[in-house]
């Protein structure tokens, strides 16, 4: 019996021009792994909240939507909330409590399960997860990477069929993104649950895949297993064949019908290539000169702390960046890279040291967009900032957002907020840039068009200072990386340098190709480096 099935389904939201999901017909079986691909405002999300009526959008539906043979609509909120569990992108929109064993035994209280069956649960799930240890915190002192295990194990509580997860790795650090899939694929193996997840980050989550859903303007465009998915793609030149693991890009280019998923995969295919045949180039020479040798920003021996008597969050921090550089800061969650970028700013004063600003006009794109969001369409929001209709044309067709004016901000996509985000702040015309994670929840096409407006803004002297954990994006667009650990910056590079010498923080391609290679830090460099020294 299947878990889900839908039958030429179809929605549209209210006054909206156009169906956002066109004739769905899929199956979900009980206990597969499935992940959902597709470029921002595909109708990824609208998909996945049709499948728990709770959170469903309203508005006009065609077709069937079935659970168990059963119409999806007759389940109460109690076979919802134990069946059906739904992760969301950013974890503090879905816990409710403050303390962590309190958040354990939310759902199960709401449920009706008497106290000593809820200490056997909360007990027995954080010892699944490895959250004893922070049982008795508050939820505030937690990582990102945590609060988002603490929804995942709350929910996992409820004993739950289905888990569906919303670009649930989207604000974690490489290490916690890692970690938190590695539990996803672990429940799925050992407890046989069905997990249903989006992600733009496909590098990790499709070689654990059975299927991959590809959409496309609101259609199913692809139900195949991911090596096939991805065959599919490049035969139909699709760009979502631009978001496939780097190895699949770089191997598919130079060995016909071979399509790895995994950097293991992709470096035995490298390697058997270039068995017994002399790297006659080894590496690509590369320089960074800066576009000026004025400083736009310089911290010297910069120290802050949120509490008098408390740790000091930056320590001794000294750096500069240059008028019209792009520059990014990466690093684990929680080691000061978003306090750095809030002293720049000027809603934080260090209480030692010196910081230094050659421009006044600094604008900040935060970490969650919809902190920016003020009114009840995107052309409203945007007239909130600027009058002039040609500079609102001008941004929405940089952004590609001129087909979204009449929408809520609140029902955009995570990729279409951080697009209108992005254009609101762009109409102040900032001297000095600061991003907070911008390319969360965007897909591959749109970075793409990001690094551009990106570049546009550089080359007219405007400087950018980025936190990411973009590493793929950072190698490919940043000019120089800094590794933030504990405080305080523990090196700094031109980009193509930084992640050569990097074990973990460095990009798919690189991990691939450096036992052939020296500095193969893009698909484009590997690809580049293989084209010079095939026979």
């Amino acid at each position: 019996m299947a878990l889900f099935e839908l039958k030429d389904f179809s929605f549209k939201y209210p006054f909206g021009e156009d169906y956002a999901l066109k004739r769905i017909n899929l199956t979900i079986e009980k206990g597969e792994f499935i992940t959902i691909c597709g470029d921002s405002g595909s109708g990824k999300t609208t998909l996945m909240r049709q499948l728990k009526p709770v959170l469903a959008p309203h508005g006009e539906k065609e077709g069937e939507l079935l659970y168990e043979e059963r119409d999806i609509n007759r389940l109460d909120l109690r076979e919802q909330a134990s069946k059906i569990g739904y992760v969301l992108q950013n974890p503090d929109n879905q816990i409710v409590t403050d303390k962590v064993w309190h958040e354990l035994a939310f759902g199960l209280e709401s449920l009706g399960y008497d106290a000593a069956e809820i200490r056997l649960k909360v007990g027995e799930m954080a010892s699944f997860f490895g959250i004893q240890h922070w049982f008795h915190k508050k939820v505030i002192e937690l990582s990102g990477g945590q609060k988002q295990l603490l929804n995942l194990a709350s929910i996992m509580a409820m004993q739950p069929e289905v888990i569906i997860l919303d670009e649930p790795t989207s604000q974690l650090d490489p290490v916690g993104a890692i970690n938190f899939l590695d539990t996803i694929k672990k429940i799925n193996r050992d407890l046989g649950i069905t997990i249903l997840i989006a992600e733009h980050r496909l590098e990790e989550i499709l070689p654990m895949s059975d299927r991959v859903f590809v959409i496309d303007g609101g259609k199913l465009l692809i139900d195949a297993t991911p090596t096939q998915a991805g065959r599919l793609l490049k035969e139909m030149n699709h760009p979502m064949f631009y978001a496939m693991p780097s190895s699949m890009q770089i191997v598919s280019h130079m060995v016909q019908d071979e399509y790895p998923l995994t950097i293991r995969e992709g470096r035995q295919s490298i390697e058997r290539y270039f068995k017994n045949k002399e790297i006659r180039v080894p590496r690509l020479e590369k320089s960074h000169k800066p576009a000026s040798d004025k400083k736009a920003i310089e911290f010297k021996h910069v120290y802050f702390k949120y509490e008098k008597e408390g740790p000091d969050i930056i320590s001794d921090l000294s750096f500069s960046v240059n008028e019209g550089e792009f520059y990014g800061l990466l690093g684990g969650n929680g080691t000061g890279k978003t306090t750095t970028l809030n002293l720049v700013g000027g809603m934080l004063k260090p209480h030692h040291g010196k910081i230094n600003l050659a421009k006044k006009r600094i604008v900040t794109l935060p970490q969650n967009p919809q902190a920016l969001f003020v009114k009840k369409t995107v052309l409203e929001d945007l007239r909130d900032i600027a009058k002039d209709k040609d500079a609102i044309d001008r941004v929405t067709k940089l952004t590609h957002m001129a087909y979204l004016l009449k929408a809520h901000p609140y029902d955009l996509s995570g990729g279409e907020q951080q697009r209108l985000a992005l254009a609101k702040i762009l109409l102040l015309e900032p001297q000095i840039l600061l991003l907070d994670e911008p390319t969360k929840g965007m897909d591959a096409y749109f970075k793409r068009q990001l690094a551009q407006i990106l570049r546009e803004l550089t080359s007219k002297g405007v400087t950018i200072l980025m936190v990411s954990h973009d590493i793929e994006f950072c190698a490919q667009y940043v000019d120089r990386c800094g590794m933030f650990f504990n405080g305080d910056l523990i090196s700094e590079a031109p980009s193509n340098i930084f992640f050569s010498r990097n074990s973990f923080y460095t990009t798919s391609s690189n991990r691939m190709s450096r036992f052939v290679f020296e500095n193969g830090v893009t698909i484009k460099d590997v690809i580049t480096l293989w084209e010079k020294n095939k026979a």
